[in-house]
């Protein structure tokens, strides 16, 4: 295979640059803040839904509280009349016995409701509590999500602003390589990754190390200074 000695340099040169990209890209995927942001997400999301049950039952209980007291409040209302009518019965006696009677049963619910309220109350503080602790671990895993999302946009963009300059670096050496060959090599790239070019050793390839023999290294040492590993078929340069 023809090629000048600037060609196969070249080729190396842009094979240590396509290692590092690959290995950069590979820095940025794995970057922990990824999983720290994706969890801290998942989090929220379990938080959001248990948050709008929290506050759909803290709607029931503060429905249920106002149902009692607008209760109280009428009987409140109801009792300050009974107790008035009491008053202004003076001798009747058996007008005031059957006010008295009311009075009495309307005391004893107003005593009903407020044992109730006291326990929907006690409930409301309950929720109240529990609607409390959620809202400060939302405030806490947003804070950790924005510090990872910081730390990775630090980070992320230093490794992105690497990349570019080496993408720009392979572009200029890739400009010196006769463009048949660099196609072929960028082939062998797509299909193999990583390497794409090695040196014969001796009988075997310098990259996939396959043994090469007989007629294949005769011919193979024909394509000198270049040729293609009859195993791997990535590019091999002959001495």
């Amino acid at each position: 295979m023809d090629a000048t000695r600037e060609d196969i340099e070249s080729l190396f040169e842009m094979q240590g640059i396509d290692l590092e990209i690959k290995r950069l890209a590979k820095e940025l995927d794995e970057l922990p803040q990824r999983g720290i942001i994706m969890a801290a997400r998942e989090k929220k999301a379990a938080l959001a839904a248990q948050q709008e049950k929290v506050t759909e039952v803290k709607r029931a209980t503060t429905r249920k509280l106002t149902l009692i007291d607008d209760e109280d409040a009428s009987l409140a209302k109801k009792e300050a009349g009974v107790q008035a009518a009491i008053d202004a019965a003076h001798g009747d006696f058996r007008n005031v016995e059957a006010r008295t009677k009311e009075l009495a049963g309307i005391v004893r619910r107003r005593g009903t409701i407020a044992e109730d309220r006291a326990v929907v109350a006690a409930e409301l503080d309950k929720v109240a509590a529990i609607e409390a602790q959620i809202s400060q671990a939302l405030d806490e895993i947003a804070a950790k999500e924005q510090q990872a999302i910081d730390s990775f946009q630090k980070q992320g963009g230093d490794l992105k602003l690497a990349i570019a300059k080496l993408e720009a670096q392979r572009g200029q050496v890739e400009a010196r390589v006769d463009a048949d060959l660099a196609r072929a090599y960028d082939r062998i790239v797509e299909r193999a990754g990583g390497v794409a070019i090695g040196v014969l050793d001796g009988s075997r390839c310098g990259v996939c190390r396959a043994p090469i023999d007989g007629g294949r290294l005769i011919d193979l040492r024909s394509q000198a200074p270049l040729g293609s590993c009859p195993a791997c078929k990535r590019l091999l340069v002959i001495a």
